[in-house]
């Protein structure tokens, strides 16, 4: 994943409101992440999810303003988003356009740590939590339901579970 590298800034303290923010939007960035594939989302759903790239690219941009370069931690948030999501190419290269555009936003809006960036990523923070919880509370039909689904065949090792043995 490209990334616009900066100039080294010394790591500064984050407040307490922003660092469980930041935790608050990473929990539930790895809630959204559940058993669906990108390419089984709903359009606006695969919509929400480069919203919410974006916002971990910002993100990640206001966090390396105040912590240095070598702060890889939304990064590493955004490859989880990938590799659980497993986009097909096209919509990968979407998610990486929207994180690298919010990264570059963030970077040269506030190009020094300043508490006027601590509060814009405050405000991200929030803004991808939201984001992540419509993707966690999204409705999903359930394709299979289990051993008495027809669908099932009971010679299928695969599709039919043996019940296990209580201990």
């Amino acid at each position: 994943m490209t990334l616009f590298r900066t100039a080294f800034r010394p790591a500064r303290r984050l407040g307490a409101p922003l660092a469980t923010a930041a935790a608050t939007l990473a929990g539930a960035a790895l809630l959204w992440a559940g058993p669906a594939a990108a390419q089984d989302r709903s359009p606006a759903e695969r919509q929400t999810l480069v919203d919410l790239a974006y916002a971990i690219g910002e993100s990640h941009g206001l966090r390396q303003t105040c912590n240095g370069p070598t702060d890889q931690f939304w990064r590493d948030r955004m490859v989880q988003l990938s590799d659980t999501e497993v986009p097909d190419a096209d919509f990968d290269a979407r998610l990486k356009q929207a994180f690298n555009s919010g990264f570059a936003t963030r970077q040269s809006q506030f190009p020094t740590c300043t508490l006027e960036s601590r509060k814009a990523e405050l405000a991200v923070a929030r803004k991808g939590e939201a984001l992540a919880q419509k993707l966690a509370t999204s409705t999903r039909v359930v394709k299979r339901m289990g051993p008495d689904d027809p669908a099932l065949k009971e010679d299928d090792p695969v599709s039919v579970e043996t019940p296990s043995k209580p201990r």
